[in-house]
């Protein structure tokens, strides 16, 4: 089914994109006919038995394609440009062929038609937040809240550090130190008040 929504994003899209948004679409419904129509995030999504197969953009110089069961479905992850499993595509033959690109959509309807769910991408680890030398010097004068901060998990630290050295000034900072030893003190992370 198709949705007046996707129709206006294709006629709004850059003139180079038009053509990509249309063999795309046209591919999906050729391949499966039950397919809905729909917008999240302001972009068409394809939804077939109440979860998405695939989605398209549209930017400025570029037009993103990818599977929402990505790795699943073409074997490769979404682009390090975040356009999807095929990059940021600039004219039609640097899409899959019709035949290829159908035999994609398939593939997607059939993970859905077995309730696969799409696989949750790994989390970037963070790099530790370096503890401001008068951050230090404060902790080091109080024990409690220093043996605290020790003990905390490296989300909880990040948490103090960046609320002090997110302040605007020096005397929103030294107001934030001495109410976080305080915290810490009582073995308090944080956000103790939101737990």
């Amino acid at each position: 089914m198709k949705d007046k929504r996707v129709d206006a994003y294709i006629a709004n899209a850059e003139d180079f994109a038009k053509p990509i948004l249309e063999y795309v679409r046209a591919v999906v419904h050729g391949a499966c006919p039950d397919v809905e129509e729909t917008m999240k995030w302001s972009v068409p999504f394809f939804v077939y038995r109440g979860a998405p197969i695939c989605m398209m953009s549209a930017f400025k110089q570029h037009c993103g394609f990818r599977f929402w069961k990505g790795t699943l479905v073409t074997g490769t992850d979404v682009s390090t440009e975040g356009a999807g499993q095929f990059g940021r595509v600039t004219k039609v033959s640097e899409l899959p062929s019709k035949k290829v690109l159908t035999g994609y959509v398939k593939k997607a309807m059939k993970l859905n038609d077995q309730g696969v769910k799409a696989p949750k991408r790994p989390a970037k680890p963070k790099k530790p937040l370096a503890v401001p030398a008068d951050f230090t010097a404060a902790l080091a004068k109080n024990k409690k809240a220093l043996a605290t901060f020790e003990k905390f998990s490296p989300t909880h630290r990040r948490e103090y550090i960046e609320w002090i050295t997110g302040a605007k000034s020096d005397e929103t900072r030294q107001r934030r130190m001495t109410q976080a030893l305080e915290w810490m003190a009582q073995g308090k992370p944080r956000n103790w008040k939101y737990m």
